[in-house]
């Protein structure tokens, strides 16, 4: 029988277009983080990132997080979710007050907070991240701790992240549904970012690709921050459609072709590398084709050089031009495809390596891969608990973080209210 929950306990749950899945892990006091349990089911009911079907999506959660449990042999009642929907925006909110050069003290950090808080104005949209990033002191940047040093002016970097609120509130739904508690819903970008990349790439600037079964995330990192976000309307699942359509076959049986003899560069050898290819007629009487290797291929390609292409144009947008230096992180279930990061690196013209979760004790070996990066991130976030200004306090009191239930009930609030 599955015992209650220990303190320290989180449980992240990552929604997909292709997966549901769950992570137990054990916050030690040294910070680490064990994994006790994971969980994983076939994601029925979303599209595109969006709820689709509450009912079918709400029985993939309740069975992913059951799994968990069973493994891990402990309940649990909260969850950390992610968001992998299209829309999201990242801004970055600067502000900054007159200090007539004395020293910094607690209430005046506190202070600038608040005064960031009321400046967010999203315009109608829900509001996912609110987190101070770093401090500047008289125009200094990158100041983490202000507190007891001189200055004439401090200032404050507030990372925003929001997105249109009833994808959101129907994600919450459908966890509630499922009988758990939402601790917080957190950008898939954002968590993404935490298992893949290192402090030092996001400082150095680094973009980060996440390409899912039907959402591509691009982001762009520069000293430290997520300074850009975009969303493509395409993904792995495309290219899994573009063979079942090319070769009369079930989205299945081109799966399957996708993930053991895919490939996204060719070699001459594949022209004479025959595949079976099942008919989509169940009839008995249907003969299965054969087609070439280099046929698969060339169907991948050619879906890869649209997305590429799309890719190259949001990086463009977000001022990611310099070649020198600047690194792309290829992450998510397409990442996966035998040959990607190679085939990348020649269509953006950048260096390109493929992004694993990093930093969790007992991470199984069939979670270890690109396609579990969202997953692992959510439960680093949640590890961090990093401060939320939609949490601070309305009166004059040292910044404090709320308790996950009254934090998340202030969300709620916020939301209704537009801030």
């Amino acid at each position: 029988m599955a015992k209650t929950a220990p303190e320290g306990l989180i449980t992240a749950l990552d929604i997909g277009s292709s997966k549901v899945s769950a992570l137990i892990a054990q916050k030690g006091d040294g910070g680490e983080l064990m994994v006790l349990g994971t969980g994983q089911r076939e994601s029925r009911g979303v599209q595109r990132g969006y709820i689709a079907d509450m009912r079918a999506t709400e029985v993939a959660v309740r069975e992913a997080v059951e799994q968990a449990e069973r493994i891990a042999g402990t309940n649990i009642e909260d969850v950390w979710v992610s968001f992998s929907a299209g829309g999201l925006i990242s801004d970055i909110l600067r502000l900054e007050v007159d200090l007539g050069g004395h020293r910094v003290e607690q209430s005046d950090v506190d202070d600038l907070l608040r005064a960031g808080r009321d400046s967010i104005n999203p315009g109608g949209r829900m509001v996912l991240h609110a987190h101070p990033t770093r401090y500047t002191l008289d125009g200094l940047a990158g100041v983490k701790q202000p507190k007891g040093l001189h200055a004439e002016r401090l200032g404050v970097d507030i990372h925003v992240v929001s997105t249109e609120g009833a994808p959101v509130r129907n994600l919450d739904l459908c966890v509630r549904s499922a009988h758990l508690e939402v601790k917080s819903i957190i950008a898939a970008p954002v968590a993404t970012g935490l298992a893949c990349l290192s402090e030092e790439e996001r400082e150095l600037g680094v973009a980060l690709v996440e390409i899912g079964a039907g959402v591509t995330n691009v982001s762009v990192y520069k000293d430290g921050v997520l300074t850009g976000l975009a969303s493509i309307a395409c993904g792995s699942a495309d290219i899994t459609d573009d063979i079942a359509s090319a070769f009369g076959t079930r989205r299945g049986q081109a799966e399957r072709m996708k993930c053991f003899y895919g490939s996204a560069n060719m070699t001459p050898r594949d022209n004479h590398e025959m595949i079976d290819v099942a008919p989509i007629a169940a009839d008995e009487d249907a003969e299965s084709g054969r087609i070439t290797r280099a046929q698969l291929i060339a169907v991948i390609r050619q879906r890869l050089d649209r997305l590429m292409v799309d890719i190259g144009k949001e990086l463009t947008k977000f001022n990611f031009e310099d070649p020198v230096g600047r690194q792309i992180v290829l992450t998510g279930g397409g990442a996966e495809l035998k040959g990607i990061a190679d085939y990348a690196q020649q269509a953006l013209g950048r260096s390109v390596r493929i992004g694993r979760p990093r930093g969790l004790t007992a991470l199984p070996e069939a979670h270890s891969g690109p396609a579990f990066a969202t997953l692992a991130g959510l439960a680093t976030f949640a590890a961090a608990d990093p401060v939320d200004l939609r949490a601070l306090q309305s009166s004059h009191q040292l910044v404090t973080r709320a308790n996950p239930k009254a934090m998340f009930q202030r969300m709620v609030a916020a939301f209704r209210a537009n801030y």
